[in-house]
């Protein structure tokens, strides 16, 4: 399978870094359970019979039902955002819409220009789901245009991230369209809990694989918040109990980064004997675009 990203253009989206893992996991996998799904590329990434996607981000999980329904009618899923799109005020560089005055703000603001534009119909945007969440076209919509395609909420629930320098262009579409493919082509479900709780509740068969690609415990983002010391520990303890119930799985973490070391990692390696492989990621900070070349990835396998 070619390597794809998914439309939700989810923070740590393993579509950069899926080949390598693929090397590392079974080629003929049954159902290949996505455990801390995200925007779902690795799963778009792996060839299995069947897929069961979970994440705690009711949010996330949200999206993707909203979005695994409409890609059913893919063109009339577009032509929708078009239109919310053309109400709203906002650029579509996809269709070459573009303000008259586009150049000369480019030219004031070259490193902002799509905010400066779109800021206003974004607002308008975001005041109208904040006033019915129900929305979730609307929250698509928030993601594409939004700061580094985030979703953030305040304590209040509300929808707060700011207009980011981005708005509807063929990456989008391209997206949809591949992701319009994996879910109509696959036997795909999306399900909404806490990882323990969502693996301990599966049948595990011999030729099923769970993959883990937690909140890295020393890294910053918006969804590593909920991550504690005692949740990672949690993870281990599971990942040894499917160990011993002969389960295969594989983990994505770093190890090191910016100086800090995951030491609860470091230890549980040290303690056990399972296998660690070194992932080339080279990602790009999205808050200061520096290359992160002081982060070691690792892939980890009991198999």
């Amino acid at each position: 399978m070619k390597k794809v990203r998914s439309p939700l253009f989810y923070v740590g989206d393993k579509y950069k870094i899926i080949s390598q893992i693929k090397e590392k996991i079974p080629q003929n996998i049954n159902t290949f359970y996505d455990v801390f799904a995200g925007g779902g590329s690795a799963s778009m990434g792996v060839n299995a019979y069947r897929h069961k996607m979970n994440d705690i981000d009711t949010n996330i999980v949200s999206l993707h039902r909203y979005l695994m329904e409409q890609v059913k009618d893919l063109d009339a899923f577009i032509e929708h955002m078009y239109d919310l799109i053309h109400y709203y005020k906002l650029t579509c560089s996809a269709l070459n819409e573009l303000p008259k005055n586009f150049l000369e703000v480019k030219k004031a603001y070259p490193k902002t220009y799509y905010a400066k534009l779109n800021k206003e119909g974004y607002l308008q945007l975001r005041n109208d789901y904040n006033s019915d969440q129900s929305n979730i076209d609307l929250l698509y919509l928030l993601l594409v245009y939004g700061f580094n395609h985030m979703t953030r909420f305040n304590r209040a629930g509300m929808f707060n991230l700011p207009v980011g320098n981005v708005d509807w262009n063929k990456n989008v579409e391209s997206a949809l369209r591949n992701y319009a493919e994996y879910a109509n082509n696959n036997n795909v479900s999306v399900c909404n809990y806490d990882f323990e709780k969502f693996v301990l509740n599966q049948k595990i068969e011999a030729n099923d694989f769970l993959y883990f690609d937690p909140p890295y415990l020393i890294t910053f983002s918006e969804y590593n918040k909920m991550w504690d010391n005692n949740t990672e520990n949690r993870l281990y303890n599971l990942l040894d109990i499917l160990d011993e119930k002969g389960a295969k799985w594989g983990l994505s973490n770093v190890l090191t980064h910016k100086g800090k070391t995951n030491q609860i990692l470091a230890d549980w390696i040290e303690n056990k004997n399972y296998n660690v492989y070194s992932i080339k990621s080279n990602y790009i900070s999205k808050f200061d675009n520096t290359i992160k070349d002081d982060t070691k990835e690792v892939f980890i396998t009991n198999s």
